[in-house]
């Protein structure tokens, strides 16, 4: 397992990541993500730890903390070999103050995570979506103060806009508080919307970035083609899809160049999807998620081994889009504004 700094952090975390959005099945959402319960989810926690993955991500509204339970029981007596991840921001409840990035909910929402994770600490943790109603400061004084409580070792955010990353990295180093070290964002072959603004600010205040959904909830996973209808059991036809409508067109001429590389490199679409990943700038580590041991062992082998800087750039060709206003107009000058190497 290759492992890599964390942002501007110090903390060394592995390419691969395991997402426990699959865990639990309690709600009719995640069912359709999966509903691994405690047994597999313990065997697939020690395949993992055998490959050298370490880092397990989850978040208080995965399954309604069915995801969190599980992944505590599956860590139990084995916690000081994992790191693990968590969010928290939105709705865990009815109530006014039972979602939202403020000091009153955050404050409950760390004591139920580590309740639920049976542990003393968490190592990252996530603001799951930017709260424009809460102050800035109250969220980042209040992470802050989780920080120096040593219930939360890094913080992280998730779904944040460029300005939202930028304005929260202000005020903390104004205030002198934890900075963000992360930023889990959805990234893949189809949707690389996040090179206009988020990669470029991230390389220049040394945020690194955590994949969520690097195979585009299942699209990249091999298992689709060309006028052919969605596979029954898939997450898509399932109800459990995320992100935009995406052509047809677009999506399918990404696979074809992707079943072309698999042939050419022995490997399976989804190990080419996320290896092109894991080349790309400011990518700390992927997200990777599974229904069953056979997939997170697929998974598993997107490492080891690099794609060619020849199939690299044949899969941006057939990935590449043409960027919405301000970015095309900056492309326009790529000597003030040059892309990322």
């Amino acid at each position: 397992m290759e492992y890599r700094l964390l942002g501007a952090s110090g903390l060394k975390v592995p390419v691969l990541s395991f997402g426990t959005g699959t865990f639990g099945g309690g709600t009719d959402f995640f069912k359709a993500w999966g509903n691994t319960q405690v047994e597999e989810a313990t065997r697939m926690v020690n395949l993992c730890l055998d490959a050298g993955l370490t880092l397990f991500d989850t978040a208080d509204v995965y399954s309604r903390g069915l995801s969190e339970e599980i992944l505590g029981k599956a860590l139990g007596g084995i916690r000081d070999k994992a790191l693990i991840s968590t969010k928290a921001t939105f709705k865990m409840g009815d109530g006014p103050n039972d979602f939202g990035s403020s000091r009153f909910h955050l404050v409950k929402s760390c004591e139920d995570s580590l309740r639920r994770l049976q542990t003393d600490y968490i190592d990252i943790y996530y603001m799951h979506g930017f709260d424009g109603t809460t102050p800035v400061e109250e969220t980042l004084s209040a992470l802050n103060a989780l920080v120096q409580s040593g219930k939360v070792r890094y913080i992280g955010c998730s779904n944040f806009s460029g300005w939202h990353l930028m304005k929260s990295l202000s005020v903390s180093e104004r205030y002198g508080w934890s900075k963000y070290v992360a930023h889990q964002a959805y990234y893949s072959l189809l949707s690389r919307e996040f090179e206009w603004e988020l990669m470029p600010l991230g390389l220049d205040q040394k945020v690194g970035t955590v994949v969520w959904s690097p195979l585009a909830a299942g699209r990249l996973g091999g298992k689709y083609r060309r006028s052919q209808p969605a596979p029954a059991d898939s997450r898509i036809a399932q109800g459990g899809g995320e992100g935009p409508v995406i052509p047809e067109e677009y999506w399918f001429t990404i696979v074809d160049t992707l079943d072309e590389l698999a042939a050419e490199t022995g490997k399976t679409v989804a190990q080419v999807a996320l290896n092109w990943l894991l080349q790309r700038p400011t990518v700390s580590s992927l997200v990777i998620g599974a229904r069953t041991e056979e997939q997170l062992i697929q998974n598993l082998g997107a490492i080891g081994w690099n794609l060619s800087k020849e199939q690299v750039a044949r899969l941006d060709a057939a990935s590449n889009k043409e960027p919405i206003y301000p970015y095309w107009h900056q492309r326009k000058n790529p000597d003030l504004n040059p892309l990322p190497v």
